[in-house]
């Protein structure tokens, strides 16, 4: 949750022979976004040469970065509005509100091309794109339900419901995806951390009470392999991201390596005399 809107700027300490960041406040002041009331969605394009946010009030805001010239500015865009993400490409932007559907924006043209229904008792609490292939996005949206938290996946050329699964029984709170789209990450209100195999959708690791209170943000490494959690506890916990799948696969590999040098042994010890009663 952002209650106001700040830049800031790296700032480097030295310390006798240390060099540490900092941060320091910048004298550069954002003049569209003051006396904007409480933001609760800030989010840049995969190239951050634009900027989208949105408002309590269910105003949405999308400027480019960093003149911060207005692209668009929707008064009421939803009731209120609690996520953004924009495609990998940057030509849309999904926004989610408290109440009703998610929309799709079209960042060019500054429309709404598609709404994204509800069912039932769904409430959509985040979402994110991931890059299947080079032709090929998909966009997942992380949902409260009367049985917990629910995945949902949406094609991104018609924006049709794909499919939609049950994950896990506690509320869901935050939601990212890996950058190789091999994880799902969600965390609980309970402060619960879950990684989730995109391609079975089933529960691949779960850290039970990984921070003391709501779990608030979730990111990934740029190569995958670690996953960085943040509490409204004032923690952070960083996980090593566990590839199964990939470790099974090693060890299958490792067992043939081992059966295949045993027979070829067997074979020399057996020309040699050695094994007499094998033959």
């Amino acid at each position: 949750m952002i209650s106001l809107c700040r830049f800031f700027e790296w700032d480097e300490i030295k310390d006798n022979e240390d060099h540490k960041l900092g941060l320091k406040l910048s004298e550069k002041v954002l003049t569209h976004l003051e006396d904007v009331g409480q933001q609760l969605a800030l989010v840049f394009n995969s190239d951050s040469s634009v900027l989208a946010v949105g408002g309590e009030d269910g105003n949405l805001r999308v400027f480019k970065w960093p003149s911060m010239e207005i692209i668009f500015n929707e008064a009421q865009a939803h009731v209120s509005l609690k996520d953004l993400c924009f495609s990998p490409d940057g030509k849309f932007l999904v926004s989610l509100g408290g109440r009703g559907p998610g929309r799709v924006w079209d960042v060019t043209s500054s429309m709404a091309v598609a709404s994204l229904s509800k069912e039932n008792d769904e409430i959509f609490a985040s979402c994110r794109f991931s890059q299947i292939s080079d032709q090929t996005q998909v966009l997942y949206i992380a949902a409260i339900t009367d049985k917990g938290s629910s995945i949902m996946t949406w094609n991104t050329s018609s924006w049709k419901r794909v499919s939609s699964k049950h994950v896990f029984r506690e509320p869901v709170s935050s939601f990212n995806i890996s950058p190789d789209g091999k994880f799902l990450a969600i965390g609980t209100a309970q402060g619960d951390v879950l990684l989730i195999n995109s391609t079975n959708m089933r529960v691949q690791t779960m850290i039970r009470k990984a921070h003391l209170g709501i779990v608030t943000a979730l990111t990934f490494s740029h190569d995958s392999r670690a996953l960085v959690s943040a509490s409204m506890d004032s923690s952070a916990r960083v996980t090593l991201v566990d590839d199964k799948k990939c470790a099974a696969g090693g060890s299958s590999l490792r067992i043939i390596i081992f059966i295949i040098i045993m027979a070829i042994a067997v074979y020399f010890l057996k020309n040699e005399g050695v094994l007499p009663f094998l033959g």
